[in-house]
C-alpha cells in the first residue's frame, strides 16, 4: 500500500473516543522494536482505513504480512480490552487463520463465547472510514456485552 495522503484527518472527533485511544494502545503495544515511536495516533491508525484507491492496490490473492496481522490483532484486542472494562470480567481473543488468511476470531469471556467472526481475505483487512470501524467495534461490543449479561453465569466460570 503506498504512503501518499493519509485517509485519516488529524482533526476527526473519532480519534478521541474510547476505542481509537485503546487502539493506538494496543498497536504501541505490538511494536517491539520501537519503529512506530514517533508516528501520531492518526499515522497508526491510517493503515487500517482502505479507500477505494487504496482498495485497488490490493491484489484479489494474497497473503497476510505481520503488518496485516497486527493490525487484525489489535482490533480484536481493543474489542477484547473494552469488553473487560465494561463487565470486570477478562476476555480473551483467540484467532485462527490459515496461511492464506482464512480463519476464525473468537473473543472468550470466562467459558462464553461472546463474538465468533468468520475471516476471510484477512490481506484485505480494513475499512472505509474510522468512523465506520469505531461504529463495527461498537456494534460488536453491545451484543457482547448483551451475551455476557444474559449469561453472566457462564461468563463468570
Amino acid at each position: 500500500m503506498t504512503t501518499g495522503t493519509m485517509a485519516i484527518d488529524t482533526a476527526d472527533p473519532v480519534l478521541q473516543t474510547t476505542f481509537c485511544v485503546e487502539l493506538v494502545r494496543q498497536m504501541r503495544a505490538f511494536d517491539t522494536h520501537g519503529r512506530l515511536e514517533n508516528k501520531t495516533n492518526a499515522e497508526l491508525l491510517d493503515p487500517f482505513i482502505l479507500t477505494p484507491e487504496r482498495r485497488r492496490e490490493i491484489p484479489v490473492v494474497a497473503n497476510p504480512d505481520t503488518a496485516i496481522l497486527d493490525r487484525l490483532n489489535a482490533f480484536y484486542n481493543t474489542i477484547a480490552a473494552m469488553i473487560e472494562s465494561e463487565c470486570s470480567l477478562m476476555a480473551s481473543p483467540v484467532i485462527n487463520l490459515s496461511a492464506e488468511g482464512f480463519g476464525r476470531a473468537l473473543i472468550l469471556v470466562g467459558k462464553l463465547v461472546v463474538m465468533d467472526r468468520t475471516l476471510r481475505d484477512v490481506h484485505r483487512f480494513g475499512f472505509d472510514s474510522l468512523s465506520k470501524m469505531k461504529d463495527e467495534a461498537d456494534k460488536i461490543l453491545s451484543v457482547a456485552l448483551e451475551r455476557v449479561g444474559n449469561h453472566s453465569d457462564v461468563a463468570g466460570l
